[in-house]
């Protein structure tokens, strides 16, 4: 038994302990930031296991509420606080990385640190998309335009007197995978069965470890990182597969210098070519070559998956998509140019991105110091902060009918003049549109990405009918947390057209 005295110690300890956890509550700058869903102690628990469950409900609730602030919302590891308006969005997008850190941010959504190493922090192929990706667009359009339609041949086995049924979305993340590493690593790598496989299930494990890994607190995160091998596996895989080819490529510099007769053009070679003059390892390199699918087959599978449930619930859109393809083509062939002409293809793929573009947040950073917003906000340092994108999107202030799909709103906003034009393209980023963030750190591959999307949907309505088989019935979204992803397992029917004209098939593919 403890004697009085004791008790009494005892007594005074937890009261100093309360004391003082309250003065440090009360002084946390987060205390001032409003919080939607529960907040004490503990009952926050409450709250992020209602934003796993419902994390839409929350944020349209706090940008009701607290609309042109910022508020909070509970997560398992900590706290969330999301920039909502135009004016805090842009904001967010000026900030410097010494303040708000993207890559910080990206970091703690991805947990890619504890999954693949320290060496993720060199990101030197971001400027490689940026720069030398987005350069060659145009002579790279060819050789993405021959795997898709490749690919679609291969995956969908319509036939011109029947409905085929196809359970699309691994269709088209095996479409999206070969088209974009036909561009990363090339013929005949892009067509393999076992490289293809580690690429996809790359983008999958990424997102299923550093869900596990958020559950956690920060200073276990490292071993249970350690502990979900799924990731680092992936590269253990791809190591075989890369390497030497990567050894192949150097030994043909070292004998002919930095070009030789069919230099490869492909993201490989200029992320070596780039790694060469840093003394990156071939290792680091292939880590490279994961994240560059991860950013492709991830964001481009949800997209396009998005845009053809919307194709196939709305059909009577299927014709105008068709004569736009149909004119644009038949004048100036398959190319950069010519896909940039159609302007119905690229706002039916717009407003698809507006109303679910995969995730209901955007513009992810972290503090890394103490920062004062021009509200007099304070976001303290180590906070996760990002856009409240779905909301934004899906303003009535700033898109009439916001819950309504008009596949052809941007096409008939560039009508508007030059400007127009060019800021309601698909590729422009806005304080309204942030599917591909906006400013500095928005997508780098975003030129790329929307030429492919371009091309597989304007391939499909070319060379098919689509329709569900409950007509105009769109299967529902997955909601996880901030996660607005298409059905996984929905059927989509295709009829084989006929009487295909001759430019709806590549060059490369002419009998």
């Amino acid at each position: 038994m403890l004697s009085a005295e004791t008790w009494q110690y005892l007594y005074v300890a937890i009261a100093v302990w309360l004391a003082s956890y309250l003065i440090r509550r009360r002084l946390d700058p987060l205390n001032a930031i409003p919080t939607v869903g529960p907040s004490a102690p503990l009952l926050s628990y409450l709250g992020a296991i209602q934003y796993i469950r419902d994390a839409e409900s929350l944020l349209r609730e706090g940008y009701q509420k607290y609309y042109g602030t910022v508020f909070k919302v509970a997560m398992l590891d900590g706290w969330l606080a999301v920039f909502t308006g135009p004016q805090l969005i842009d904001e967010l997008r000026r900030s410097s990385d010494d303040e708000l850190s993207a890559v910080e941010g990206t970091s703690q959504v991805l947990q890619l640190r504890h999954t693949l190493g320290p060496g993720v922090d060199d990101q030197f192929h971001v400027a490689v998309v940026r720069d030398k990706l987005t350069r060659s667009l145009q002579v790279l359009c060819p050789d993405v335009l021959d795997e898709v339609s490749a690919a679609f041949q291969e995956y969908i086995p319509a036939k011109e007197d029947e409905w085929v049924g196809v359970r699309i979305f691994p269709v088209v993340q095996q479409v999206v995978a070969r088209a974009s590493n036909r561009v990363i690593v090339g013929l005949p790598k892009c067509r393999d069965p076992e490289y293809l496989k580690v690429a996809v299930n790359f983008t999958n494990d990424v997102f299923i470890t550093s869900f596990i890994i958020n559950l956690f607190p920060d200073f276990l995160k490292p071993i249970i990182g350690r502990m979900t091998t799924m990731v680092s596996k992936n590269k253990h895989i791809l190591m075989p597969m890369i390497v030497p080819m990567l050894q192949e490529r150097q030994k043909m510099f070292e004998q002919y210098g930095d070009s030789w007769e069919d230099k490869p053009r492909d993201l490989l070679q200029w992320i070596l070519d780039e790694g060469r003059e840093k003394g990156t390892p071939f290792d680091n390199i292939v880590e490279k070559v994961l994240l560059v699918n991860f950013g492709a087959i991830h964001t481009s599978s949800g997209t396009f998956t998005h845009a053809l449930y919307n194709l196939a619930a709305h059909t009577e859109y299927i014709q105008p998509l068709r004569e736009e393809v149909e004119s644009i083509i038949s004048e100036d062939g398959w190319s950069k140019a010519s896909l940039g002409k159609m302007r119905k293809l690229d706002s039916f793929l717009k407003e698809s991105m507006r109303l679910a573009d995969g995730s209901l947040l955007s513009m992810f950073r972290k503090a890394v110091k103490d920062v004062t917003l021009s509200d007099g906000t304070r976001i303290p340092r180590g906070t996760l902060v990002a856009a409240a994108s779905a909301t934004a999107h899906t303003d009535g202030t700033r898109y009439p009918a916001p819950d309504t799909f008009d596949p052809f709103r941007f096409a008939r906003l560039r009508e508007g003049g030059v400007d127009a034009a060019t800021k309601h393209q698909l590729v422009n980023t806005s304080v309204d549109f942030l599917t591909f963030g906006h400013g500095k750190h928005a997508c780098p591959g975003r030129f790329f990405a929307a030429n492919e999307l371009k091309i597989m949907l304007a391939y499909l309505v070319l060379n098919y009918d689509i329709k569900f088989e409950e007509e105009g019935k769109r299967p529902p979204n997955i909601r996880f947390g901030p996660a607005n992803l298409p059905s996984h397992n929905a059927t989509v029917l295709f009829r084989k057209r006929k009487d295909v004209p001759k430019f709806a098939l590549p060059a490369s593919q002419h009998a």
